[in-house]
């Protein structure tokens, strides 16, 4: 989904409302579209840089592209690192200066249902962290276009936070009221029940994210204006077995934003569809988009959408339960002081929230290994699916996250430890030197997912 839910500070929705839908992604993190990023071009035929390092690799950048990534990176990692705390500074500001519980005073002042006065009081602490997050976002979004990977005005970037900030009420809004309810309802077994009712908002979610994603972006079918590569495309559907027709395929006008490369899959049922962005179909050969299509298929065909929805149900289960007793030993020890005394307060459930924040924060390694591993399968899968439709697909699955990687300026060589806390694909990197030795049919074999 193009909206995003900001650093966990309302991960209770981000949870239930998040997207899920794997993507082949620009990069390694999630929000590279609107991460800071670099110029984004087709590669040239410049001799990489002399550093041994890179010249072993699959993926490699010209020396004064390398130099862009690597500072890139910098920024990148500090910016993910501040929005994460800042996340959490935050939240935990709103409770410790009791201004959560003076935003419940307010609303109970003004309003005489109680529905009402959660309903104003979420409203206006999503709107508060929307505003906070802003500095963090702007320093982000300033990089992109310094580093030439955004082509947005600051009129069109700020016309789409606006726009997040309506979905984030029209939907978080709902959602949090109905999860401080619950808490209300059953104190004592509220976690098990926050469990239950998130399960169906996850599918939910996935559902209608396609939905939403044109209040962000242009949409027109792809069969418009490329009929010839839609063509191709089906033969990787008739090996696949996959079940996107043409009607299925769309193109989103990308370009109007960024010059990065992407396509995804996303939606269940009447909802799922297989997205390019017309920036990967302008400046990447056929064969590249044959592999593309190929590794977004192998999302549907291995069943990566439900996988990931059950992994995310245990979690829930595990982390909704840690952070009852968490929650509970925040206000027993912090609520009196801060004006938000039970975890039934609209204030009090604050204290929740900051607790699942925490969580989500602590455990985003074991989500981004879940995500990696479904990626890493999703790329032999679309290797693996155009083997026999192209002349080499090792020499073309390279090419393509060359110019992926490239096109965002990703790092050759990224810190294997940012790689492990903070890459929810393999680097680009990893997944290039892959691809240039994987040939299971040489000497007579077969693939992992293909016999032949």
């Amino acid at each position: 989904m193009t909206f995003t839910h900001r650093w966990m500070v309302v991960v209770l929705v981000a949870f239930v409302l998040g997207d899920v839908a794997p993507r082949l992604g620009p990069g390694p993190r999630a929000h590279a579209q609107t991460a800071p990023s670099g110029v984004a071009a087709v590669p040239t035929q410049a001799a990489p840089p002399p550093a041994p390092v890179v010249q072993q690799q699959a993926y490699t950048l010209p020396a004064e592209k390398l130099k862009k990534a690597i500072a890139l990176s910098r920024i990148r990692n500090i910016l993910d690192l501040v929005g994460s705390l800042w996340g959490l500074a935050v939240l935990w500001l709103l409770l410790s200066t009791r201004a959560a519980a003076g935003i419940e005073g307010w609303a109970k002042r003004v309003l005489r249902r109680r529905w009402m006065q959660g309903v104003l009081f979420f409203a206006v602490f999503l709107v508060v962290t929307e505003v906070a997050g802003l500095p963090v976002d702007m320093v982000g979004h300033h990089y992109s276009r310094a580093f030439g990977i955004s082509v947005q005005g600051w009129g069109g970037w700020l016309g789409d936070q606006a726009k997040a900030l309506g979905v984030n009420l029209a939907l978080g809004v709902p959602v949090l009221l109905l999860f401080n309810w619950i808490v209300r309802r059953w104190p004592r077994r509220y976690w098990l029940g926050l469990w239950v009712v998130a399960l169906p908002l996850m599918v939910a979610g996935v559902f209608i994210s396609p939905l939403l994603d044109p209040i962000f972006n242009k949409f027109e079918p792809l069969t418009k204006d490329h009929a010839a590569l839609v063509q191709k495309l089906e033969t990787v559907v008739a090996r696949t077995g996959t079940n996107i027709p043409p009607e299925r395929m769309y193109l989103m006008k990308a370009s109007a934003k960024t010059n990065g490369l992407n396509a995804y899959v996303t939606g269940l049922g009447a909802t799922k569809r297989y997205v390019m962005w017309d920036t990967a179909t302008d400046r990447m050969p056929d064969d590249e988009i044959l592999f593309v299509f190929g590794h977004e298929s192998g999302h549907y065909v291995l069943n990566h959408i439900p996988k990931m929805l059950s992994l995310m149900a245990v979690g829930l289960f595990v982390i909704f339960w840690a952070c009852a007793g968490f929650g509970g030993w925040l206000v027993a020890r912090y609520g009196e002081r801060f004006g938000a005394p039970t975890l039934e307060s609209r204030a009090g459930f604050l204290f929740l929230l900051f607790a699942v924040s925490v969580a989500g924060f602590v455990t985003t390694p074991l989500s981004n290994a879940m995500s990696r591993h479904f990626e890493h399968q999703a790329d032999v899968y679309g290797q693996e699916a155009i083997h026999g439709l192209v002349a080499d697909p090792q020499a073309v699955t390279v090419s393509a996250f060359n110019h992926l990687g490239e096109a965002w300026l990703e790092d050759p060589d990224p810190s294997p430890l940012i790689e492990f806390w903070d890459y929810n694909h393999p680097s680009v990197k990893n997944r290039a030197n892959f691809a240039k030795q994987y040939d299971p049919w040489a000497n007579g074999g077969h693939g992992e997912f293909f016999a032949k």
